[in-house]
Parts: structure tokens; sequence; C-alpha cells
């Protein structure tokens, strides 16, 4: 199987922004001789697995046994959290990236003792405004703008990510002024206080992007990532929710300046025998 749904994400997330993945139904699900083979498909780095349902559904339904369809994923045994953007995990699960990435999807047996439940499209969509209204109080000092979308606008833009509408998401964003710096004309006091001081042309100096840090702990010595032991757990994985300040000081703020600043305490002259080591996979709002 190779699902033409992912074809139309091209014009929104382009061809590097598609993580190949090769899903397999757990062999505890399956009912029929031979098993179905896996499910190959491009899924946006942007979106969310539990979205693949109903492509995936479909095609091993032939396969399952009698019961209620409650979809959840794993990797090498480890359940996957579905609120993490797609392309988040991938990098961080995978220090050598898997190309496809291969995934097991369960219908049955949900580890709610795991994972928060999830109640289809609808808990996805959710979570994401919630992300839109911190990213929106970090930049702007409030999420009035995400908080006062009409239901239209909710709409259209949830179904701009869920399809890969590029056009249709520029135009209903652009209505909540998330821009983090540099466009930004506006010289009211709250703009100063949360974007930076401005500059006589009225051009914002500084600018505060809202990260979401996810660090991956190990406590092990190892010459090469690709050596470092999986993640079998998530009590490894912990993150960091702040902004990060950018200063107009005419260079380039890279993602090393922005992980040195959310992480200081990496970030300085240690010996060489230390066996402390981070992965660290950002999710920026």
């Amino acid at each position: 199987m190779f699902c033409e749904w992912t074809w139309k994400h091209r014009g929104f997330y382009g061809k590097e922004q598609l993580i190949p993945l090769q899903i397999h139904l757990h062999e505890s699900e399956v009912t029929t001789l031979p098993s179905p083979p896996p499910a190959l498909i491009l899924a946006p780095r942007l979106g969310y697995l539990p979205l693949l349902a109903s492509h995936l559904k479909p095609y091993f339904s032939s396969a399952l046994p009698p019961g209620v369809d409650t979809i959840w994923f794993e990797y090498r045994g480890l359940p996957l959290k579905w609120y993490i953007p797609t392309g988040v995990r991938f990098d961080l699960l995978c220090a050598e990236p898997e190309r496809p990435w291969n995934l097991t999807v369960h219908f049955r047996g949900y580890p709610g003792n795991i994972l928060i439940p999830c109640e289809g499209e609808d808990s996805i969509k959710w979570s994401f405004i919630n992300s839109l209204k911190e990213a929106a109080y970090i930049i702007n000092g409030n999420c009035k703008n995400v908080m006062n979308m009409s239901q239209p606008d909710q709409v259209e833009l949830w179904r701009s990510v869920l399809n890969g509408k590029l056009e249709a998401y520029l135009r209903v964003s652009s209505k909540l002024k998330l821009g983090a710096f540099g466009e930004m004309n506006s010289s009211s006091p709250r703009s100063r206080s949360s974007m930076g001081e401005i500059d006589v042309s009225g051009q914002v100096k500084q600018g505060r992007v809202p990260v979401r840090l996810y660090v991956w702990y190990v406590i092990e010595d190892f010459d090469d990532l690709e050596d470092a032991p999986p993640i079998d757990s998530w009590d490894k994985v912990f993150y960091i929710n702040q902004p990060v300040e950018i200063q107009g000081e005419g260079r380039c703020f890279t993602l090393h300046d922005a992980v040195k600043s959310l992480l200081p305490d990496y970030f300085v002259e240690k010996s060489l025998g230390t066996a402390e080591s981070l992965t660290v996979g950002g999710d920026d709002k």
C-alpha cells in the first residue's frame, strides 16, 4: 500500500518535510494468513500519527479481530505519545535516522497507564490549538487573537494543517499576528514588553520565539550517537517549554544559540571524560 493521501501534502510541506513510514500491524492483532504486508506512507513532519487512522484502518481491517478500534503506535516497544508531532518524535527516537521509519500500529489494548486518552481528531485539534495559545501568549503577552478566532477560521486553520494547504494556512494564521520579530511595527507598551525594544525606524530589535525543547537524558559513555541506548521509557525524556530571546545585533541567531540559551549548563567547558549526554529535539511552535 502506498497511500495517495500523502502526495497532496507536497505543496505545503515539501519533499524534505515528509517522513517515509513502514507501518506493521502488531502480530497479536493479526487474524489472517498470510499476515497483511506493511503500509507504506509518506507522513508530514508537522502532522500527527493518529490522523493516519482513516487510511490505516481500511487497509488492515480484514485482518483485525472483533472489537472497538482505538489506534495507537509503538516504536521498538515504546508506546508513542500522540500529541507530539511526527517529526519531533522521529528526531528524538532515531539517533541514526531510519528510512523508512518502522512503526507498529495497534487497534486494540490501548495503554491508558502510559498514554493519555485520544478521542480521535478532536483531541489532536485541541492539543494543536492549545499549543497555539501558548505560543501567542509568549509572543504577544496574551492569547486573545487565538481565543477570539471565529469558528470558520478555526476550522479552516485546522483543515489547512490536516490537508497541507499552505495558502489557507497563511490566510488564517496572518490574522493571529504571531510574527516573532522584525516585521512588527507596533509601538504599544504591551508590544514593547513582549517583543523587545523598538529602534527609531519603528523596527523591533529583538524578539521572543516560543520553543518546546524535548531532551533525552543519557547517563552512559559512548563514542557515537548511533551507539546510544534506545529510549525504552518516557521517564528518560523531559521537555523545556519557554521562549528564546533573539537580540537584534545584526548577526544570525542559530539553533545552537537557541539550545545554548535553554541548556546553558551543557555548553560550559567540561572534561573529555564526562559521561553525561543529552539528545534534544525541538518543537518550534
